[in-house]
């Protein structure tokens, strides 16, 4: 019991006080729920923590492989961090999700830092809430995709240079900046975005002298120092790209030249002016990602560009600067053909930096809360009424339960009744506390509830699991394979090349069947079974596992009279399948 008369401050006011620790621990709590509890998902997943369990497994770290196969899409530092989360704690199921969950917090610590030096302790903590409860933000926090480490350093970057423009002068955060985004590149090509930040800054409006009080000076960022800067990126580029070059030069392997010129030209230049796929409109981020993926705060809009513009007027340089970041990177993306919703993500800290002297206010706005709270009030309400729906047997939903292998109804239901009792605690006028809250609650049951529904299905362990059952350690190959398949593998596995021609795998994987016909195994749909009539499909086993695909195993005396082809495509063996059973056939 405290003492008489001592002063006790309620947690709102440390909040305020000391916003940091209260941000970083609530998010550390949002985002960690749930590792541990479920195997990666299709699409990414999966890859990259084959490749980081390949790495460990085969001591090859320079140039990743995928089961065996080169993989030239991404620079191997994601998958560096995974095969370290791995070293370290044993368990991939811990070690995938790590590199996200440690980006976002230190995203989440240095926006929050910003707006501290900026604006203040309050307007901080509010600040570091708002980007918590980003939907894309918290979303990418507890997924293993790539983009949340490469937006820990961009968003390194931006605060290094925004340390030296705003608050400094700060040379050593400048430089810190330009490694940051080296680091950046050699994680995902995009690194560079910090750089948007250079036209704003060398805006003469913005970087001349203010003598008037209250108004903020932009440091000048000197010619010297943005060379010494850009040297720097470059050498930290060289770190890994330098290495890899002279690598796969002395290899004299044509697949590692094919290596090199791809992951240095067409995932870079040819992938952003001439994508072959996610091909969209020009305005598609703008009225089809960014309204729901920056909810809550993409709905202050009508509120925040007045405000903006009175701003811009007065040139204040802590809205300026990131704003521009914000305009510049969705005109840069918008520009290329191929688009993802999840490039928007590194934008993202620097929205809501330019929101947060909007908070407080925005917090009083009484059409603003009603927005939140009638969002809120709504999704739940959608997820009540399927879940009802599903629980009834509408033919729709039971058709979707069965091809995903899972039925939701009462994970939706209970959301509908919590969103009903924070609709009743909670009123229109504190809308944005209601959405807040509605958005906690939804991803600490997602991670909980809707984990264990889902993981058996959408990790294909199920799927692995009966074959395994059905097929012992037989030797099995994949052709079109997942990455999904060959992680949840309890047996050996061959493949024949991710972008072989698919006819081409399958005369490849006859020729393999026949070599042993009784003591080897493949999986295929049903689509690629009707496709060969030279299958004896009496001798085919149905999967009862379905994931809007009919799976049948086909043992290798099925395809006695099938023609193969053992130089129509590679052959690859997974090595983490293969390192128990050298001497299989």
């Amino acid at each position: 019991m405290p003492r008489a008369g001592s002063p006790t401050l309620p947690f709102t006011h440390w909040f305020a006080r000391h916003p940091l620790p209260w941000v970083l621990l609530l998010g550390l709590i949002i985002f960690s729920i749930g590792i541990g509890w479920r195997a990666p998902w299709p699409a990414d997943e999966p890859r990259f923590a084959l490749i980081a369990q390949e790495m460990l497994d085969t001591g090859q770290w320079l140039i990743p492989h995928r089961a065996g196969e080169l993989y030239p899409d991404k620079p191997p530092i994601f998958m560096w961090a995974i095969a370290l989360g791995l070293w370290l704690t044993g368990s991939l199921k811990v070690a995938f999700l790590l590199p996200s969950l440690l980006g976002g917090l230190g995203a989440l610590a240095m926006v929050t830092d910003l707006a501290k030096r900026m604006y203040g302790p309050r307007i901080a903590g509010l600040t570091g809430l708002g980007l918590l409860l980003t939907v894309q933000f918290t979303l990418q926090a507890k997924t293993a995709q790539i983009d949340m480490l490469v937006t820990f350093f961009i968003t390194l970057g931006l605060y290094g240079a925004l340390r030296h423009a705003l608050l400094g002068p700060a040379r050593g955060w400048w430089y810190v900046a330009c490694v940051a985004m080296g680091l950046g590149i050699i994680t995902k090509g995009v690194g560079f975005l910090p750089l948007l930040l250079l036209p704003a800054w060398f805006l003469p409006r913005l970087v001349k002298r203010i003598a008037r009080p209250g108004h903020w000076q932009v440091c000048p960022l000197a010619w010297r120092d943005l060379g010494g800067g850009l040297a720097t990126l470059v050498a930290t580029i060289a770190l890994w790209g330098l290495p890899m070059i002279v690598y796969t030069a002395l290899s004299h392997d044509p697949s590692f030249d094919a290596y090199r010129n791809n992951i240095l030209f067409k995932q870079t230049g040819q992938r952003y002016t001439d994508s072959w796929h996610h091909l969209e409109p020009f305005y598609y981020y703008i009225l089809e990602v960014l309204p729901w993926a920056w909810l809550p705060l993409s709905l202050a809009l009508p509120w925040a560009v007045p405000n903006w513009w009175r701003r811009i007027k007065r040139s204040d340089p802590r809205l300026v600067m990131p704003l521009s970041f914000v305009v510049l990177m969705v005109v840069f993306f918008s520009f290329s053909p191929g688009k993802r919703g999840v490039y928007m993500l590194p934008g993202t800290a620097m929205f809501v930096l330019a929101m947060a002297p909007l908070l407080p206010g925005l917090l009083k706005r009484v059409w603003f809360n009603r927005l939140a709270w009638g969002l809120a009030v709504l999704l739940g309400a959608l997820l009540a009424i399927a879940g009802v729906l599903g629980a009834f047997g509408l033919p729709a939903l039971a058709r979707l339960a069965e091809e995903h292998g899972f039925a939701p109804w009462a994970w939706w239901l209970t959301i509908g009744v919590l969103t009903a009792a924070m609709a009743y605690w909670l009123p229109p006028r504190r809308g944005l506390w209601m959405l807040g809250t509605w958005l906690t609650m939804f991803w600490l049951l997602w991670s909980s509830w809707g984990y264990a529904l889902m993981d058996d299905s959408r990790s294909m362990r199920a799927l692995m699991t009966d074959i395994h059952a059905q097929t012992g350690d037989a030797p099995l190959a994949l052709p079109n394979f997942s990455e999904a398949m060959v992680l949840q593998a309890r047996q050996p596995v061959v493949h024949f090349g991710d972008d072989t021609p698919a006819e081409a795998q399958m005369r490849r994987m006859f020729a393999w069947l026949i070599k042993a016909p009784t003591q080897r195994w493949a999986l295929l749909s049903e689509g690629q079974l009707k496709k060969y009539p030279c299958i004896t499909t009496d001798q085919t086993h149905a999967l009862s596992f379905k994931d809007r695909v009919n799976w049948y195993l086909l043992p290798g005396t099925a395809a006695t009279q099938c023609a193969g082809d053992p130089a129509a495509a590679p052959l690859y063996r997974a090595p983490t399948t293969w390192q128990n059973d050298r001497n299989l056939p």
